[in-house]
């Protein structure tokens, strides 16, 4: 088939050129005759002859032999080649589904992976995985919310791009860097993370229990951290996505929230298996409009909910110690490709409730000029989120910066990039003030930063990273009260008589690690992780731990008697008469400034 095709052509190229230098050569004699200084008849034209090379010229002649000598070879090649089999049809078009170039998201913001470049080219209609911190929703399914399709293929006409789906975004830190999907469907895009840790705590705490991180909570046991089953549906502009917890985010999360305590019915039972729930509708407005109402995770802090997606396990304090999700309404307004405006309504900060009578508000600014850089802006106010302290209002802002700097796939350090947030906030209201020495009362404030550099090597097979932060809280406000004796948020905002959190109670910390991870596939990631922390306080778990003798005795807002009873008193002298007398009655924790771990994960997501 492609020798008679080759054939027509050559043929017809030799006509072309044939009937071509006739023309020219007739002009160039036209022309010829009109500038002599001839009688204007025109030269006797050749007749009687039937020799159709009558009147060619000797090239011309020489140029049309070599054309019949080309076909004539030509069909003998054609004699001698067998019968090719018709070629199959074109695929069809709606089989020509996007594969997500980071996983929305993406991104992924995140094998091992061949390179820093998209599995496949964007397209128009590409979308870029952003994560929960950057407010997409999975892979297969585009930041506006609908099916990762080619829709240029499907409609014939160009679409305007997907936000952040020109370029690959897998490394940005707290996105996933899958950058394939297993299976997709038009209606529904599936989600699986699987996150197991062991951790040799230094301090060797006798009842193995972790305090101030949200990522960390048992230390020289295997222990399944998340486990995660869900999704995006997505389907005629109606979206939505569900993701499940299990583990122990499911018993953690909860305990870290006071909300629940305003008011009736069980709502860390009725939230606690579920990290995202949201339904909404996508409107075909500038680059996408998205309503969304459920819970769905914060961006506040940078890092990932889902360790996957991270640079490090354990984020510093300024992620730690900041929300993982919010409950109520998010708009997600895309102006252009590289732009995303998104307001928050919401109960409050991490909180299934709102805490008083005050709800919160809020939102994100997303920004990506370059296809090396990432700005993102959050911000929270006018939230009432102190459990029994009406007129109190939490204000926050949260901003951080993601560079590359070094990208070189075919070298073996194939890549470098760094992220810089930095968080200011305060409390003013009820008692407390933004600012000191005020009529208002003490300083109630929250300032932190954190930095981190990655090195990926190999083609991102294996990644080093380096980092660590700090803050200074005032207040206490917003640091994660350690479980003693079973203490929740809720117990605490009653009275924590062991770890205060009174107005101008000083706290100041710093931290640094290394994290080295092996990514044998885009799936899967082997982490291993060293990090210190240091408080100004006594605040980590030490070698006695931080359980009563005999287990928690369910009353943690009360001091414990060395016994292992309750005392049934928040102060300490009434304390010591209950318990029998003199300090050495009552129970006290093991508290130390200092804490240092190995942490190891094996971490999955489809």
């Amino acid at each position: 088939m492609r020798i008679s095709l080759g054939r027509k052509c050559m043929f017809g190229l030799g006509i072309f050129l044939i009937l071509s230098l006739g023309a020219f050569g007739k002009e160039r004699r036209d022309d010829d005759t009109k500038s002599a200084a001839a009688p204007a008849t025109s030269p006797a034209k050749p007749s009687g002859t039937s020799n159709p090379e009558a009147g060619l010229t000797e090239r011309e002649r020489w140029l049309l032999d070599k054309v019949e000598q080309l076909e004539k070879r030509v069909a003998e090649l054609e004699a001698k080649q067998p019968a090719e089999p018709p070629s199959a049809a074109p695929a069809s078009a709606n089989a020509a589904r996007e594969i997500t170039a980071t996983s929305p998201a993406g991104i992924v913001l995140g094998g091992p992976r061949s390179s820093a470049s998209p599995t496949t080219a964007p397209t128009a209609s590409a979308a870029s995985g952003f994560p929960p911190s950057v407010g997409t929703i999975g892979p297969g399914v585009s930041p506006t919310g609908q099916p990762k399709q080619d829709r240029t293929a499907t409609t014939g006409q160009p679409t305007r791009i997907e936000p952040f789906s020109d370029a690959d975004w897998t490394w940005l830190n707290g996105n996933p860097r899958t950058k394939e999907i297993f299976w997709d469907t038009k209606f529904f895009t599936p989600e699986i993370r699987v996150d197991t840790n062991y951790v040799a705590n230094f301090n060797h705490p006798t009842d193995h229990s972790i305090g101030g991180s949200s990522e960390l909570f048992r230390s020289y046991e295997v222990q399944l951290e998340q486990f995660g089953v869900g999704g995006d549906f997505h389907y005629d502009n109606v979206r939505a996505r569900l993701m499940t917890q299990f583990g122990m985010y499911s018993a953690t999360t909860p305990r870290n929230d006071p909300s629940p305590g305003h008011g009736q019915w069980d709502l860390p039972t009725a939230y606690r298996y579920v990290s995202e729930a949201y339904g909404g509708y996508h409107f075909n407005v500038l680059h996408g409009i998205n309503v969304d109402a459920g819970i769905f995770m914060s961006y506040i802090g940078l890092f990932s909910y889902y360790n996957f997606d991270n640079w490090a396990y354990q984020p510093s304090y300024v992620s730690s110690n900041t929300p993982w999700f919010f409950n109520g309404v998010r708009v997600q307004i895309f102006p252009t490709a590289h732009l995303k405006i998104e307001p928050w309504f919401i109960n409050g900060w991490q909180s299934y409730a709102s805490a008083n009578h005050t709800p919160g508000i809020g939102g994100q600014i997303k920004w990506t000029p370059k296809p090396w850089m990432n700005i993102i802006s959050n911000n929270y106010g006018v939230g009432e989120d102190d459990l029994f302290i009406p007129g109190r209002r939490r204000i926050h802002t949260d901003d951080s910066f993601e560079i590359k700097y070094y990208d070189n796939p075919e070298k073996f350090l194939d890549k470098m990039a760094f992220s810089l947030t930095g968080d200011l906030g305060c409390e003013y209201g009820a008692g407390v003030s933004c600012h000191s020495n005020t009529k208002g009362g003490p300083k109630q404030s929250f300032v932190g930063w954190m930095g981190y550099n990655r090195f990926w090597f190999h083609r991102d097979l294996f990644a080093v990273t380096v980092g660590g932060g700090q803050i200074n809280n005032p207040g206490r406000y917003l640091v994660l009260i350690p479980p003693i004796n079973g203490e929740t948020a809720i117990t605490a905002a009653t009275n924590s008589p062991y770890f205060t959190g009174n107005p101008g109670d000083p706290f100041k910390a710093w931290d640094t690690s290394i994290t080295f991870d092996w990514m044998p596939s885009q799936y899967i990631t082997f982490r291993w992780e060293y990090d210190y922390r240091h408080a100004n306080v006594p605040y980590w778990s030490g070698p006695g731990g931080i359980t009563p003798p005999g287990g928690n005795n369910g009353s943690p807002q009360f001091y414990t008697c060395s016994n292992g009873s309750s005392s049934g008193q928040t102060s300490l002298v009434p304390a010591e008469a209950a318990c029998g007398g003199g300090i050495g009655s009552i129970w006290f924790p093991d508290l130390r400034k200092n804490e240092s771990f190995i942490d190891m994960a094996i971490m999955v997501k489809f």
